[in-house]
C-alpha cells in the first residue's frame, strides 16, 4: 500500500508545484512585458515613468507606472508574492517527496560518491542555502553596480555549481539540483528584496515620507535576473524525464549551454516588448545552443569503457538485462518503495528486452540514467555490450 500512497503523493504535489509554477511564471512575464512596453507622453501625471494600452477579454486597459511611487497609496493593492512563494515550497515538497525520499535511487551514485542517504540530504540543503548566499553577496558586491559584470559572474558561478554538483550526485539529481539552486535564488529575490523593499516603500509613504529610489532600483534589477533565469529553470526541472540531458559525460556543460539559451530567447522577447529593434541573431545563437547540447548529449556516460566487442549476441544482452534492470521492470517489481514497473516497462523476458530496445539505448546505453543510481552495478563494458546491440538492430 506504501507504494501506492507515495505515488499519488508525488503526482499531487508534482501538480500542484506546475500549477504554481505557471501562475508565477505567468505574472512574472506579464509585468516584465508591461514594464518594457511603458511609453512617456506630454501630460502624464507627476511621478510616472510611462503608459500602455492594453486589450483583453472585450474591454480596454490604461495602464501607468510610478517610478517610485503615487502621491497617495491606494485604499487597496494587489501584491504579488504568493505565487512565488508556493513555487518554492511546492518544488521543496517535491523534492522531499522523491528525491529525499528515494535518495538512494535518484540522488546517490556510488561510482560518483558513495555516501548515507542521510549525507545527500544535507548535501542538497547545504548547496540550496549557501548557493543562495554566495549569489546574494555577489549582487551586493562591486560587481552589482554594472549588470553586465555581474550577469557574467552569475553564469560562471552557475556553471562552477552545476559541475561541482556532477561530482556530488548522480546525473539526474545534479541537474535538477541546479534548477532548484536557481528556482531558491529566484525564489528568495522575491521574499527577501523585492517585497520588502516594497514594504519599506510603502510604509515610508505612510509615514509621510519619499521611497528610497535605491530600493525600487535593487527589486528591479533581481526581477530581471528571474525573467532570465526563467527558461533555463524550466528546462533544468524537466530535465529529469530525459537521459541524454542528465545522464552523459558532459551534463554540466549542457547546463552552461541551457543557461545562454534561454537568456538569448528571453532578450528576443524583452527587446520586442520594448520597441528596440528585433535582435534575429538571438534565434541563431540559440539554434547553435541546441545543436551543440545535442552534440554534447552524443558524447556517451561519465564512465569510460573498454574497446567495443564487433558483434554482440541476444543471450549476453539477456543476460545483461534481466540481472540489471528486471529487478525494478517487471510485473512485480521486488525493489523496495516500487510498486509498478517504471513507466510501464517490463524487461524479464526476451520478447519484452528485444521490443523495448530504442529505450534501453538512451536509458542505460548512451546515458548512465538507468539503473537509477547505478544500485544494480552495471559496469561500463555492460552498458558498451548493450549500445553495440542497438546498434545492429535493423533502423
Amino acid at each position: 500500500m506504501e507504494p501506492i500512497v507515495w505515488e499519488w503523493v508525488n503526482l499531487l504535489v508534482r501538480w500542484l508545484h506546475v500549477v504554481t509554477a505557471i501562475a508565477w511564471i505567468g505574472s512574472s512575464f506579464y509585468f516584465i512585458h508591461l514594464d518594457l512596453s511603458l511609453r512617456r507622453r506630454d501630460g502624464l501625471p507627476p511621478g510616472v515613468a510611462g503608459e500602455a494600452w492594453q486589450v483583453h477579454g472585450g474591454g480596454f486597459y490604461n495602464m501607468m507606472k510610478y517610478t517610485v511611487a503615487p502621491p497617495e497609496l491606494p485604499e487597496k493593492l494587489t501584491w504579488f508574492k504568493w505565487e512565488a512563494y508556493a513555487t518554492w515550497l511546492s518544488g521543496f515538497a517535491l523534492l522531499s517527496v522523491l528525491y529525499y525520499h528515494g535518495a538512494e535511487l535518484y540522488m546517490i551514485d556510488p561510482a560518483v560518491l558513495n555516501i548515507p542517504w542521510w549525507g545527500a540530504v544535507l548535501l542538497s540543503l547545504g548547496a540550496l542555502g549557501l548557493g543562495w548566499h554566495v549569489y546574494d553577496r555577489l549582487c551586493k558586491s562591486p560587481l552589482g553596480k554594472d549588470d553586465v559584470k555581474l550577469a557574467a559572474a552569475g553564469f560562471v558561478f552557475l556553471v562552477l555549481v552545476a559541475w561541482g554538483l556532477s561530482h556530488l550526485f548522480s546525473g539526474r539529481a545534479a541537474m535538477l539540483h541546479v534548477g532548484a539552486l536557481i528556482g531558491t535564488m529566484m525564489s528568495a529575490n522575491v521574499f527577501r528584496i523585492i517585497i520588502p523593499n516594497q514594504t519599506k516603500a510603502v510604509a515610508a509613504m505612510k509615514a509621510g515620507q519619499v521611497p528610497d529610489p535605491a530600493l525600487g532600483k535593487q527589486a528591479k534589477q533581481r526581477s530581471l535576473h528571474n525573467n532570465y533565469l526563467t527558461l533555463p529553470v524550466v528546462f533544468l526541472m524537466i530535465s529529469n524525464h530525459y537521459p541524454l540531458a542528465f545522464g552523459t559525460r558532459y551534463s554540466w556543460v549542457i547546463v552552461a549551454v541551457v543557461l545562454v539559451v534561454g537568456a538569448v530567447i528571453r532578450h528576443f522577447f524583452n527587446s520586442r516588448h520594448a520597441g528596440k529593434p528585433t535582435p534575429w541573431w538571438t534565434w541563431a545563437v540559440a539554434a547553435a545552443g541546441v545543436a551543440v547540447i545535442v552534440g554534447l548529449s552524443a558524447a556517451g556516460t561519465r564512465t569510460e569503457s573498454a574497446a567495443a566487442p564487433a558483434r554482440v549476441e541476444f543471450a549476453q544482452v539477456e543476460e545483461v538485462v534481466l540481472s540489471r534492470c528486471s529487478m525494478c521492470h517487471a510485473a512485480q517489481p521486488v525493489w523496495e518503495g516500487i510498486g509498478v514497473p517504471p513507466r510501464g516497462v517490463m524487461l524479464d523476458s526476451a520478447e519484452a528486452i528485444s521490443r523495448h530496445a530504442p529505450q534501453i539505448r538512451t536509458w542505460a546505453a548512451l546515458s548512465d540514467a538507468m539503473p537509477p543510481g547505478n544500485v544494480t552495478g552495471i559496469t561500463p563494458e555492460e552498458r558498451r555490450l548493450l549500445a553495440v546491440w542497438t546498434d545492429q538492430l535493423p533502423r
